[in-house]
């Protein structure tokens, strides 16, 4: 059993490398206290530079121990780029003496090396990418599989990745083991992390929430009560019979800011766990179950942390939210947005959501952009006691309007990544119907973007281009009434968005070659797609690596690959009657494949490299079995 330390470290989660160039550093850490530090930067070819840090990095106390440092270091001199550069990021300890990042946190440095170290790439040729890891799901961890990955490539730097793209789902705010709740009130209490006032729910406070019998388990009996919870249910989500907005598995749904802001801590570092002791609460029989059951699973994930923790310190990592970093069906209908923002309690749980991505996502991925969004949310905590309720709401009220979440990253290829969820196209025939997953506004910026660039690479946290036979399903869901059912979440299921988008891949102006990036959906396939009779048309590539940690359902899947695969060959009558009739699009067979199949159900971990003319020269899916799964060109994987 893992001894529980009596003192608190100095550093709790971290660093993480964020968005990294020559001349600027960007790095994130969580620390118990406020830090005195300064960065020893080892290239190869000069000596050891030092750089304090006291002016490069802001600090906001989300608890009584708890302290998110932001660091934003601008170099006087550029460093070079395709090298391994060794890093030492120093804390002073509370003596005045400075501690070595090998002292605090030796599981950050490989076997072979004295330091951890990164690689500024000259371009972005090759990008490690995946979505959806989710804790309590009963797979290994593809972040320890990276991490083993780029263990057995530390002398060989130029095969490193630009960067990790995490595509979306980072945490499952709504999704929630027993054990891993539990951990985190455990967090919240060993770090003082602030409570808050909760206006419209049944229960006053965050601290009455957390002792709440129903708090395990039976969260949604702690919805606001609107006459009944069957009655907000029928008024939130139009009768679907899902705990806790719409989540299928949202008995622990996390509601505070504290919860979420310590699953961020639970997830990425092992030091929280060493800090907390974790027993079962009082549970019937089935959550005793249910708990034990988890807890196996929990124990596995804890035990990769040290390796995870590690790959996030060498591969600056960029971010980009999906529904679950938030809630399941985030913005999926404007009749969802007008129920969920409709009560201050369901707005507040969203609100805090967002609130924690800014803080642990956002800010890494354009810290000139959200810097005037950070400089607000320190405000929260000002002060003794909870969060001031009327502070935080109206910060709240500003992130659900923001529009910025977007960004772009300079080289070649470009690097641009979309906000999916936020500025979404409402459909124009029925408030029930699925909205759009970008507006006409934030489409046109998406082709402003992709104008004069030769080659660019998308970020789309949902796949451009899925499989058929799914979003048909979709659509019969949706035409039933029921989209929330089946998570009708696709570009082709609005047919406004799903039309600028199709005519931007047809436009003259953008003949050149996109590789479109996507997680979401549990399986991981890639395509080659063609416009069909144009000259100078675009090349396409849509690539989909999901999950890190999560699988589809096995035989469920297995069959609609089966009947996609009939039902829409290349001679199929069926594809003129869908809305990329335009298109060409030819799937790429997984080597492991052993049935034909196209779609690759295991977690693991996408790796793309990319030529000097952003072409896909090799795509592979690392899985958590260790081997490699890859998707060679159409014609040689039909051979």
């Amino acid at each position: 059993m893992t001894q529980i330390a009596k003192t608190l470290p100095d550093v709790l989660v971290g660093p993480l490398l964020r968005r990294l160039s020559p001349s600027r550093l960007v790095l994130w850490l969580v620390a118990s206290r406020p830090l005195t530090m300064q960065l020893v930067l080892y290239p190869e070819q000069m000596g050891a530079q030092t750089y304090p840090l006291d002016k490069s990095h802001q600090c906001v106390a989300i608890g009584q121990h708890a302290y998110i440092h932001f660091i934003d270091l601008s170099l006087p001199t550029a460093l070079p780029t395709d090298e391994r550069i060794a890093y030492d990021l120093q804390v002073q300890n509370t003596q005045g003496e400075w501690q070595r990042l090998p002292d605090w946190a030796p599981w950050l440095c490989h076997e072979s090396e004295m330091y951890p170290g990164f690689v500024l790439a000259s371009r972005h040729h090759r990008l490690m990418h995946g979505s959806c890891r989710k804790p309590h799901h009963n797979s290994a961890d593809g972040l320890v599989r990276a991490d083993t990955w780029l263990a057995e490539r530390q002398s060989t730097p130029e095969e490193w990745p630009a960067w990790l793209l995490m595509t979306g789902d980072q945490v499952y705010v709504d999704d929630v083991a027993g054990p891993m709740l539990r951990a985190v009130h455990a967090l919240i209490e060993r770090l003082g992390l602030v409570d808050e006032q909760l206006e419209g729910a049944t229960v006053d406070d965050s601290q009455a929430l957390y002792s709440a019998r129903e708090s395990y388990y039976h969260r949604e009996a702690l919805l606001p009560d609107v006459t009944s919870n069957a009655a907000l249910r029928e008024r939130f989500f139009g009768g679907v019979k899902k705990p806790v907005f719409t989540s299928a598995n949202a008995q622990n749904h996390l509601m505070t800011l504290a919860e979420m802001l310590a699953m961020y801590c639970l997830v990425w570092s092992p030091t929280p766990w060493r800090l907390i002791a974790v027993a079962p609460p009082v549970l019937g029989n089935k959550e005793t179950d249910a708990y034990q059951q988890e807890q196996v699973v929990i124990d596995d994930f804890v035990a990769g942390l040290p390796q995870c923790a590690r790959l996030m310190a060498h591969i600056p990592s960029l971010m980009i939210f999906d529904d679950h970093d938030v809630t399941d069906d985030w913005n999926l209908t404007a009749d969802w947005e007008r129920c969920a923002y409709g009560h201050p309690f369901s707005k507040r749980i969203i609100g805090n959501a967002l609130v924690a991505y800014l803080l642990c996502q956002g800010w890494g991925n354009a810290p000139d952009k959200l810097n005037p969004l950070l400089l607000q949310a320190s405000t929260l905590f000002e002060g003794d006691g909870p969060l001031n309720a009327s502070v935080q709401d109206n910060f709240i009220e500003r992130l659900l309007r923001f529009q910025g979440w977007e960004y772009q990253v300079p080289g070649t290829p470009a690097l641009i990544v979309l906000d999916t969820r936020t500025r979404r196209w409402r459909s124009e025939h029925s408030p029930n119907r699925p909205s759009g997953l970008m507006d006409w506004e934030a489409l046109m910026e998406m082709q402003q973007a992709l104008l004069g660039t030769e080659s660019a690479v998308i970020v789309s946290p949902a796949p451009m281009f899925g499989v058929k036979l799914i979003e048909i399903i979709q659509k019969l869901f949706t035409l039933a009434g029921k989209p929330l059912v089946v998570d009708a979440e696709n570009w082709m299921a609005h047919r406004g968005a799903a039309n600028v988008l199709l005519h931007i891949w047809r436009h003259s102006k953008t003949p050149g070659n996109y590789v479109i990036l996507s997680g979401d959906v549990h399986y991981s396939f890639a395509y080659d797609i063609v416009v069909r009779r144009q000259k100078q048309a675009p090349h396409l590539w849509q690539i989909t690596s999901s999950g890190i940690k999560n699988t589809f359902p096995k035989q469920l899947l297995n069959t609609f690959d089966r009947l996609n695969r009939w039902l829409y060959a290349p001679l199929s009558p069926l594809n003129w009657f869908t809305k990329r009739r335009k298109l060409s699009i030819h799937p790429r067979d997984p080597d492991r494949a052993s049935a034909g199949e196209r779609l690759w159900n295991a977690s693991g971990i996408g790796l793309v490299s990319l030529d000097e003319q952003g072409y896909p020269t090799d795509i592979r899916q690392l899985d958590v079995d260790g081997g490699d799964v890859v998707f060679p060109p159409p014609e040689l994987s039909r051979s």
